[in-house]
């Protein structure tokens, strides 16, 4: 069998790699977090695969391309299309749904177009994407935008202080000139004093024409309104004709609700009026994927029979993968990132494509440890059908699978981007890396636990399943949240919860930020201090040493970019010409600290910055940067780059020196490997040791065995769950329950 060979690979922080890496197996990927992983799998071979496909077709087909730079490595052979599945959330708009993504929803169409009562015509009927069988009144989105008028106008301000707030009416401008010179209104009256019929009409317009006085010729026109212009010139327009920024601006004036006609279903009545069992098409997809499979198996029309047999076999896929939980109305941008992967995952099971690679970037996260077992029958069916499937993951069920796994290390940044072992998970367990010895060790719950003296109420919850739900979480102590994928563990803490005590710390995946000038330095102050710090040495403004404020590259404004805006394509950067990247101008370029230009400081790893100052404020921020294992990300890292395990580190290491608080977490040892897990464990009692309320929702077991207490949702995910099935510490868990998670966490302490 040929291998895929690779010879001297130097991407980022890869020292020289040659490595032959199997075809047509599952090949798993492991190691420290920053350890080089992702420079191999993803930014050299998924990146090459990519570039060599796009090389092969034609020149208008490639400009429409995002270009794709060629991997820092000698060579590499044999190898085959690849097709990455990772976390990246969907970015869908409001009529991508989970069922149009997986294209369920088409075959229920078909479905329903053939076997429906009454008939009425196509699939083309059922899709609330044609005129055919969208409702009229939204366009099939089933929303409806009106201008929130409270939002719009400030009535304690006249005219002409600006009532009227949007930027198109500001005073002065022509449209509040078409206002104002029409003497209808007393522009020095605050609007809250207009009379009703006077505020009806500055809104919605008169019957009559108005002249205006324009202070030479007067003018006749037909004055619409504040809403019916906004309406006409922005909401009903074509809104691709629109700025982005524009679009921005709308927005925020506006309120979405549930359209009247359809009620949400996005579909006409004709269409809502067809049945299959009594149901129709769009109650249908609001079943959750479990109920949906036993509403397909329970239709015994042989005219529809190919049809529910191609449903079934997609529908399988997902209730195996653990999204049962899910509908088909779902939308896609609501999924989280390991949601949106599975979801990716089981279409792909449905492609009839051999030879191709196969390249997944943790498939287990958010997933119960019931659930890993199914993931690991999804890839086994991958490698299969002949593809190789490479997976760059850190859970112990997944590398077990394994029939090569590669190892890189030792450690993380400029101190990994080795290979420190290659071959079966036998040889793994026996080998002296940490992957294998963290493999070989023996779990134990926490020896001594908190004990609370106090309590949380929520009582009567009933947020999405939820079912009347109450409990009490104990206060100063540390709290797991456990249960299946769908269970409603996020319903009871982030809306149930969160609702009822607001004050609580939220540290979770979402992004800490999007722009190019933000990264963990920034955003944690270190780098208000380190530029001080350098003002200090130079004895010159600290400003000067900030790539947002006087220090910055005229040509690129400090973001070391210039990029251009492609009509219909994606936007071009371009290194800057004046800088070379570095952000910074001439004269700040010449300041030095310890013989580093603020710029070169910038593309030090934290682990490397540490060694540099000895001032106590840097000196701490460092530190706690590093113990939640991110010193191996450079100063300048944009946090728009980071993965959601990464943002979640970065905002834990801000918020460590407060007391007295409740942190709620959502998964933090997403995306880490064990070693690096402990030290999140160790951070996360260390906080709980302050007096902090720790609450933690999460699958990995080795949480759950140092947790003083456990809240068990379920038993199942989506209409089968949404109950307290255990309330307790971890050993009377092992004790008392029999739930998924007890099952698991009784099986990983043998």
């Amino acid at each position: 069998m040929r291998s895929i060979n690779i010879v001297n690979a130097r991407q980022n922080n890869l020292k020289s790699v040659d490595i032959q890496i199997p075809r047509n197996k599952i090949v798993v990927f492991t190691g420290v977090s920053g350890s080089g992983k992702s420079s191999l799998v993803f930014e050299t071979i998924n990146a090459e695969a990519q570039r060599q496909l796009y090389d092969t077709l034609g020149t208008y087909a490639q400009s429409h391309l995002p270009k794709i730079p060629k991997p820092n490595c000698d060579l590499i052979e044999n190898i085959s299309p690849a097709i990455l599945i990772n976390q990246k959330r969907t970015s869908g708009n409001l009529r991508s749904t989970v069922g149009t993504t997986t294209e369920i929803y088409t075959y229920l169409r078909l479905l329903f177009s053939r076997i429906g009562t009454p008939l009425i015509g196509s699939s083309s009927h059922f899709s609330f994407n044609s005129p055919e069988g969208m409702c009229q009144s939204c366009n099939g989105s089933g929303e409806i935008m009106d201008i929130d008028i409270d939002k719009l106008i400030d009535k304690s301000r006249s005219l002409n202080e600006g009532a009227i707030l949007f930027s198109e009416f500001k005073v002065g401008g022509w449209q509040w000139k078409y206002i104002a010179l029409g003497g209808k209104f007393d522009c020095n009256l605050p609007v809250n004093q207009f009379s009703k019929a006077e505020y009806e009409k500055l809104l919605y317009g008169f019957d009559e024409n108005i002249g205006i006085n324009t202070g030479e010729l007067g003018i006749d026109i037909i004055y619409e309104g504040v809403i019916i212009k906004i309406n006409r010139l922005y909401i009903h327009k074509n809104q691709e004709t629109l700025s982005k920024k524009k679009k921005q601006t709308i927005k925020q004036y506006l309120s979405i609700k549930s359209c009247d006609t359809c009620h949400g279903s996005r579909l006409n009545q004709e269409a809502l009026g067809v049945k299959v069992n009594g149901y129709n098409i769009d109650q249908v997809s609001h079943f959750d994927f479990e109920r949906l499979k036993m509403f397909i198996d329970g239709i015994n029309d042989p005219h529809g029979k190919g049809i529910i047999e191609q449903i079934d076999y997609k529908v399988s896929h997902i209730v195996n993968i653990g999204l049962g939980y899910l509908s088909l109305s779902r939308n896609i941008s609501t999924l989280s990132g390991g949601e949106a992967q599975r979801i990716k995952l089981a279409k792909q099971l449905g492609s009839s494509l051999t030879e191709m690679i196969y390249i997944l970037d943790e498939p287990s996260v958010g997933l119960h440890p019931k659930d890993v077992h199914h993931l690991n029958n999804l890839l086994v069916t991958l490698r299969d059908k002949g593809n190789s499937v490479f997976v760059v993951e850190h859970d112990p069920d997944v590398i077990k699978i394994a029939e090569h796994i590669v190892d890189v290390g030792p450690k993380a940044g400029v101190n990994g981007g080795q290979i420190i072992f290659e071959g079966s998970y036998s040889k793994l367990l026996a080998s002296d890396s940490i992957t294998g010895k963290l493999l070989n060790r023996k779990n134990t719950l926490k020896n001594s636990i908190r004990k609370a003296n106090s309590y949380f109420d929520v009582n009567n919850a009933n947020t999405n399943n939820l079912c009347d739900v109450s409990v009490k979480i104990p206060q100063g102590i540390m709290t797991c949240i456990t249960g299946v994928a769908g269970s409603g563990k996020s319903s009871l803490i982030h809306h149930e919860f969160l609702s009822r005590y607001p004050n609580a710390i939220v540290i979770d995946q979402s992004a800490v930020g999007q722009s190019e000038r933000s990264n963990a330095a920034t955003y944690t102050g270190l780098f208000d201090d380190i530029r001080k710090v350098y003002a200090k040495e130079n004895n010159v403004k600290a400003s000067l040493f900030s790539f947002n404020s006087e220090g910055a590259c005229s040509g690129c404004r400090g973001l070391g970019f210039v990029e251009m805006e492609m009509a219909f394509l994606d936007p071009i950067r371009t290194l800057c010409n004046e800088c070379k990247g570095k952000r910074y101008n001439e004269e700040t370029l010449k300041y030095e600290y310890q013989g580093l230009n603020i710029a070169e400081l910038l593309d030090l790893t934290i682990e490397k910055a540490a060694r540099l100052f000895t001032l106590e404020k840097i000196v701490q921020k460092i530190a706690i940067l590093q113990q939640v294992g991110l010193g191996y990300l450079t100063l300048g890292q944009p946090l728009a780059l980071l993965s959601g395990g990464e943002c979640q580190r970065v905002k834990l290491s801000s918020e460590l020196h407060k007391v007295g608080n409740i942190y709620v977490l959502d998964e933090p040892t997403t995306g880490l490997h064990m070693s690096d897990a402990n030290k999140i464990i160790d951070i996360l009692n260390r906080l709980a040791d302050k007096g902090n309320t720790v609450i933690i929702i999460e699958h990995n077991l080795d949480v759950m065995s140092q947790a003083d207490w456990i809240i068990d949702v379920g038993p199942e995910g989506g209409e089968n769950g949404g109950k307290i099935i255990f309330e307790g510490t971890p050993k009377a868990l092992l004790a008392r329950s029999d739930s998924h998670t007890a099952t698991y966490l009784k099986k990983h302490l043998i």
